[in-house]
């Protein structure tokens, strides 16, 4: 198995740099197993607000953050703020929602789908609508992951590294990819390099 995929490759950007991280949402899952610094988790499904955008991937990361940090600060109808704090809380301008973590990167051929997830409660009927036409709102239904979780810098190489690693796990244990990496990136970059929460995630059958 090809160690980067040549078509659809997802990763995670970081967190908005807000002062309390612990009251960010993050995806919610059920831990199957565990090994080290192997898991499986079983994900909720998720409704995310996504972008596509031209680049490499530090400049399409930059650009499609910013336009849908525009969207959850109010750049929708009706105005609705998505607050960087939970609970979910209601405001004369419009609803706002907690933010969440994490964020989420695609590469689709020379494009990359950056997306945002969307906060437990609401669905695609619930959620704000863009005023960007670039931005949409779709649901990701509930899977499997295995996950390898590390600590360090966001460098390709030491995600190469680490990717190698949970596939040959996930080989040892005769599990399939049903789909292409997730690179999670959980801290904002303020935070020490070697205090950062990194993942990588597979879907499998």
């Amino acid at each position: 198995m090809k160690n980067i995929y040549p078509g659809i490759m997802t990763m995670l950007l970081i967190l908005l740099p807000v002062p309390n991280l612990m009251a960010v949402e993050e995806a919610k899952y059920t831990l199957v197993e565990k090994e080290g610094d192997f898991e499986i988790r079983d994900y909720a499904p998720q409704v995310v607000a996504e972008t596509r955008v031209e680049g490499s991937l530090e400049d399409a990361s930059s650009r499609a953050f910013r336009r849908l940090f525009r969207y959850i600060t109010g750049n929708n109808k009706p105005e609705a703020k998505i607050a960087m704090t939970a609970p979910v809380s209601q405001e004369p301008a419009g609803q706002e929602i907690a933010m969440t973590a994490p964020v989420s990167q695609q590469e689709v051929g020379d494009s990359w789908a950056v997306s945002f997830m969307m906060p437990a409660g609401y669905d695609l009927d619930s959620l704000p609508e863009p005023l960007d036409s670039s931005v949409y709102l779709r649901e990701i239904p509930a899977r499997r992951m295995a996950v390898i979780r590390y600590s360090g810098g966001w460098s390709r190489k030491s995600y190469h590294e680490h990717l190698v690693q949970l596939e040959k796990w996930m080989a040892s244990r005769q599990l399939e990819p049903a789909g292409p990496p997730v690179w999670a990136r959980y801290d904002a970059p303020f935070k020490p390099w070697f205090l950062r929460r990194n993942e990588i995630l597979f879907p499998i059958e």
